[in-house]
This record gives structure tokens, C-alpha cells and sequence, in this order.
């Protein structure tokens, strides 16, 4: 008995049947509500948060308040229809639009535009608030507020320090290094000087010199995680009065606004990101076969990777990985493809240790990974030489793939999963 299968890649689908018997999972995010009113319901989590009194509670009349905003890597995240709200709470309890800053938390990105700023936090925002642009590398922005028990100096944007109200924002998803995104990212990295980010990103990368990376630093991992660890303690000491995070649906809607406690409030936000995105599954597969969900998700390799690092937690240690990626844009970013031009891994792995970038950080997990398991890549005709380079085997079809999926397994009996949006859908391993 054959089962059907339709697997985006790029703008189309590819259609695929797998016997029934062999197939274990297929790994699929849960349905979630969307939020119908969203300024609603971010009234709601502003009166009756998490841990803290209300908003207007926590704040006096007369504070300055800096609002900590993630930047236009982070677009999804739909500030627009949630940031007015927020500052109309605040003027209610007598914080003027004139005290209130709000920091783009660039990291270590580019600047923004003024016409991005717009884009980001929408033309009312911009219109009501200053907005001041927090850029790592800039050293006189930053302040030194103390040393995390690992010995990190932790210096933080001088805007941020000198409110006497901070305020975090952000969306939570899994990320592949800490564990989740929102909460304390928006002090480390997003409002901290460079040398403190390069402190705290170098925990993931392992202890020893030539073991690649941390295994504690992956999807969904928190407690001894260190640079999660890190992070909370740079945090703290900036002392944070509340925090506003968004939970979203498979489909990028609002599904849970979260406020109040800046930890224990995203805590919350992150169970729910678990239900929504983290799927049980029994046993790992001998085949893998992933798919990001399709353009933009599979633009380049990149993107890809969210894919490519789902489908690994889903693969026993002598399996195969199939992933559809269309790759349209394959050279793009810049900053991350040239890491491929390393000769080796360990070289790979040294430079990422003079000077850490996420970029870096993915490009050698991506050739750790493929070493240990085979991954082969359904993508276009033209992208052969780069996948190779990257160290993955290239598959124009996945007629072709699966041909070398079978030869590597060297066997005709295997069992296998499917996951149809990989990107976003991270396999749990009960037990």
C-alpha cells in the first residue's frame, strides 16, 4: 500500500509515494487559533500578566522608558500591529511618547533606514517615538554593567543602561543555538557590545579545540545550555521591567501574546512555541525525507538550514537525509557561503573561533552534520558544484535521491519519516 505524498520545492510540488508500512512519522506542527483582535488581546496581556503586577503598575509617571525591538531580520514578527498598543498603555499611565525611546536591537547587523524603521514598527511608531539604532561594533554606545560567573564582560547599550524602565520585545521560535528565540535575546545579542557577543557565542562552539560544536547548544535545549545561561545573566543585570513577546501560527498569525516577568513570561511563551512546533516522535528513522515548505523558506541554503537541522534530530546515526531545496538564490548571503571556501572543517571551525558569526556558526554545523550522516539535496541543475562544495550530495529529482538514498543504505527494508514543513517542525525524541 502506497502513500502519497505532495512536497513543496521552491514555487512548486513534488509528488512523491512511499510505502505505508515503512513510513514511522510524518512530522507535522499542531493547528493553531490565530488571534482575531490583536490590539485586544495585547491589552489583555498587558493588564493580566505573567508574574508582575500590570504594566501600569510597573511603570511611574514621569519614567523614560526604552523599548528593546528586534530589527528587520526579524520582520515577521509584525511590530506594527502590536508596538501602538503598547504605547498607549503606557501613555494611560503617564508615560508621555516623549519619554519613550525605542532601541533597534541590531546586534551586530547593519544599520537600519529610516524608510526600514517604517517598514519594521509601521509609519505610527516611527511617528510617535525616537528611535535610536543599538550597533555592536560602535563601543562608545556601550557601558560596562559586569562579568557573567563565565567570565563574560558584559557591556551593554548606553540608551538601555540609562532608562529607568526597560521593556523587551520579540517573537518566540526555536532557535538552533539557544535553545529559543525572544525574552533575553533582546539584551544578548540584540542590545550588547560586540566583544560581550562574542563571548557569549562562543559557548557554542565545543570546549576542545577541533570537536566543532557544543552538543548542549541545539532546538528546544535551555537547561545546560551555557550560552542560554549567559544570556539570562547579562539580562538580569540590565534589570528588565516587562517583557511583551508573540507566539505564532504554523501560518506566521499571532496564536498567544505573552507579557509581564521578563524570564518567567517568555518561559510561558516558549511552552507554547513547543506545543505548537515540536513534534513527538517514537524512534529515529533510517531515512529522513524533509522539506523546508517551499520558497521563501528554501531560497538558499541558508534558510535551509533551519530544514536540514530539524530533519538531523530525526535520523538515526547511520541513516540518510533527503531534503528538498530549491536554492534559487544558492551564493546568497555572502557572509555565509564564503565559509565553504575553507580546505577543512577544522579551519572552518578556527576561524569561526577568531571571530564568531551565526552565519559561521551554521556553516560548520552544516559540514559537522554531513559528515556524520549523508544528505542528499533535491535542488536545481545549477547548484551541484556549491551543494558539493558544502560537502551534501546533489539531486536534481527525487527519483534520483532517493536511487542514492537506497545505495547508502544498502538495503531495500528501512524505515523512514516525513516532514512535509521541516523548517519549522522540530522532531522531539520521547524518552
Amino acid at each position: 500500500m502506497l502513500k502519497e505524498f505532495h512536497l513543496r520545492l521552491g514555487d512548486s510540488q513534488v509528488k512523491l509515494a512511499l510505502p505505508e508500512e515503512q513510513i514511522i512519522h510524518v512530522v507535522e506542527g499542531k493547528p493553531a487559533a490565530a488571534i482575531t483582535d490583536v490590539p485586544a488581546a495585547v491589552k489583555a496581556a498587558l493588564q493580566q500578566p505573567i508574574d508582575s503586577p500590570p504594566l501600569s503598575e510597573v511603570v511611574q509617571a514621569g519614567d523614560t522608558v526604552a523599548i528593546i525591538a528586534s530589527d528587520i531580520t526579524r520582520q515577521w514578527i509584525k511590530y506594527d500591529q502590536f508596538l501602538p498598543t503598547l504605547l498607549n498603555e503606557l501613555n494611560a499611565a503617564g508615560i508621555p511618547d516623549s519619554n519613550i525611546t525605542l532601541i533597534v536591537s541590531l546586534g551586530a547587523h547593519r544599520h537600519h533606514t529610516e524608510q526600514e524603521n517604517i517598514l519594521v514598527y509601521g509609519q505610527e511608531v516611527t511617528g510617535r517615538v525616537r528611535i535610536e539604532q543599538s550597533y555592536a561594533p560602535a563601543g562608545e554606545d556601550f557601558i560596562h554593567v559586569g562579568t557573567t560567573t563565565r567570565g563574560v564582560e558584559t557591556y551593554i547599550n548606553k540608551h538601555v543602561v540609562n532608562a529607568d524602565k526597560v521593556i523587551l520585545t520579540g517573537g518566540i521560535v526555536y532557535h538552533l543555538m539557544a535553545g529559543f528565540g525572544g525574552g533575553r535575546k533582546a539584551i544578548m545579542p540584540g542590545v550588547a557590545g560586540y566583544a560581550s557577543i562574542q563571548g557569549n557565542h562562543s559557548f557554542c562552539l565545543h570546549e576542545v579545540v577541533g570537536q566543532g560544536i557544543s552538543p548542549s547548544c541545539i532546538s528546544g535545549k535551555l537547561e545546560g545550555n551555557h550560552m542560554n545561561e549567559d544570556m539570562i545573566e547579562m539580562a538580569a543585570m540590565v534589570k528588565p521591567a516587562f517583557l511583551l513577546n508573540a507566539v505564532f501560527t504554523p501560518e506566521g498569525k499571532f496564536a498567544r501574546i505573552v507579557a509581564g516577568h521578563w524570564h518567567n513570561a517568555w518561559r510561558e511563551g516558549c511552552k507554547t512555541v513547543e506545543e505548537i512546533f515540536g513534534v513527538p516522535i517514537r524512534a529515529k528513522a533510517d531515512l529522513v525525507i524533509a522539506s523546508a515548505g517551499g520558497f521563501p523558506k528554501d531560497i538558499n541554503l541558508y534558510q535551509g538550514s533551519k530544514t536540514t537541522d530539524n530533519a538531523y534530530m530525526a535520523v538515526k546515526e547511520d541513516g540518510v537525509i533527503i531534503v528538498l531545496l530549491e536554492c534559487r538564490d544558492i551564493m546568497e548571503p555572502p557572509d555565509f557561503s564564503g565559509w565553504f571556501d575553507y580546505e577543512s572543517l577544522y579551519d572552518r571551525e578556527t576561524a569561526l573561533r577568531k571571530a564568531f558569526t551565526v552565519p559561521g556558526f551554521v556553516a560548520l554545523k552544516t559540514g559537522l552534520m554531513a559528515r556524520k550522516v549523508p544528505f542528499i539535496i533535491v535542488t536545481l541543475p545549477e547548484n551541484k558544484a556549491f551543494i558539493e562544495k558544502a560537502g551534501l550530495i546533489a539531486a536534481t529529482t527525487i527519483e534520483e535521491a532517493m536511487a542514492i538514498a537506497e545505495q547508502k543504505l544498502g538495503r531495500k527494508e528501512y524505515t523512514i519519516t516525513v516532514m512535509p514543513h521541516a523548517a519549522n517542525t522540530v522532531p522531539l525524541l520521547q524518552g
